[in-house]
């Protein structure tokens, strides 16, 4: 049995977007995402978080300081009832200055690689998952992957670069709102509607 999964932006979407933090401290769930969460869980859905992690191939902070930000989403997480099932994390881009991490990569959004990654430790359905994002590359990495796609509208895109896989599914603008209508969608999918 295949399981399919929520994959979720983590800054701009998940969590207020401060740029390169890595301070456990500034790290809350945005406002209307915990509600739709649960009902995406509560229908089997499980929750991955896929992010792009820059500030290691630039130098800003090094890998394993990643591990606070995580156990802190983790706490999050649990304290409203929810499960994280997977924190992927890309740290590579080709103009940083970190050896080792200023590569080009296949798990930099809006490459797939790390949606991929997650499918096969977790054995998921790709084509009954949906990548939720605020920025046309999380619904580039989405697409790729043969996932359906939200672009959580919230003001965070700005270059608006359309492209094959750049069409999301829904445009929304909190995760509350994406949940109804992924479920209004898969209900109507298992439907034949």
């Amino acid at each position: 049995m295949m399981n399919k999964a929520i994959f979720l932006d983590k800054d701009g979407t998940l969590i207020p977007d401060i740029p390169y933090n890595i301070d456990p401290k500034k790290i809350i769930l945005q406002d209307n995402t915990v509600p739709g969460l649960k009902k995406l869980q509560d229908d089997g859905f499980i929750l991955i978080i896929i992010s792009n992690q820059s500030g290691v191939a630039r130098g800003y902070f090094r890998e394993n300081e990643l591990l606070a930000v995580v156990s802190k989403i983790q706490e999050l997480f649990i304290s409203n009832n929810l499960k994280l099932d997977g924190f992927y994390y890309c740290p590579h881009h080709p103009e940083g200055t970190s050896p080792g991490y200023n590569i080009h990569c296949s798990c930099r959004k809006p490459a797939p690689g790390l949606l991929l990654k997650a499918a096969v430790d977790h054995q998921i359905s790709l084509q009954d998952s949906w990548m939720i994002g605020d920025i046309l590359n999380d619904v580039e990495a989405g697409k790729r992957a043969g996932c359906k796609t939200v672009l959580i509208d919230n003001g965070n895109e700005t270059e608006w670069l359309r492209g094959q896989y750049r069409n999301p599914d829904l445009t929304c603008k909190t995760i509350n709102e994406a949940a109804e209508q992924i479920l209004i969608m898969d209900a109507h999918e298992l439907a034949g509607l």
